[in-house]
């Protein structure tokens, strides 16, 4: 009897324990951010390409502060005519020490299932787009 009560003291110990040290990751927010339109000043990448291959290009666009980072990918107009635009995320909370910003890069994926000219089309200011044409052959 007494190996009982002292094997049922060890248990409910250990359980115990293991309830106290259990940490509540679930409180923990994610900080946050607000979006913001950032300019293409660059777009690198292949002229040509073939059906149903996936090109890359390296796309160079500048944001406002060094605390913005890449967020996606979005579709733009500009008057009449669509592209497409980087969109940068920055903290809301905090301060952003280093105010100098560096261009910075990201890759957009393109890939076409028709042959025939394409232009891909970034803003790279309020009025305007800069343009990559690929061939798809």
């Amino acid at each position: 009897m007494k190996s009982f009560r002292l094997k049922s003291f060890f248990v409910v110990l250990f359980l115990s324990i293991g309830l106290v040290s259990c940490s509540n990751d679930d409180d923990e927010k994610t900080p946050a951010t607000t979006a913001k339109a950032a300019l293409a000043t660059e777009i690198k990448g292949p002229a040509t390409g073939k059906v149903n291959d996936e090109l890359s290009y390296e796309v160079t666009y500048v944001v406002d502060n060094s605390c913005g980072e890449f967020d996606k990918i979005s579709e733009v107009t500009i008057g009449a005519v669509k592209g497409l635009q980087v969109i940068a995320k920055y903290p809301t909370e905090g301060v952003c020490t280093q105010q100098v910003p560096e261009p910075k890069k990201t890759v957009y994926k393109f890939k076409s299932t028709t042959k025939g000219t394409f232009e891909i089309k970034f803003k790279k200011s309020e009025t305007e787009f800069l343009t990559q044409k690929v061939v798809i052959e």
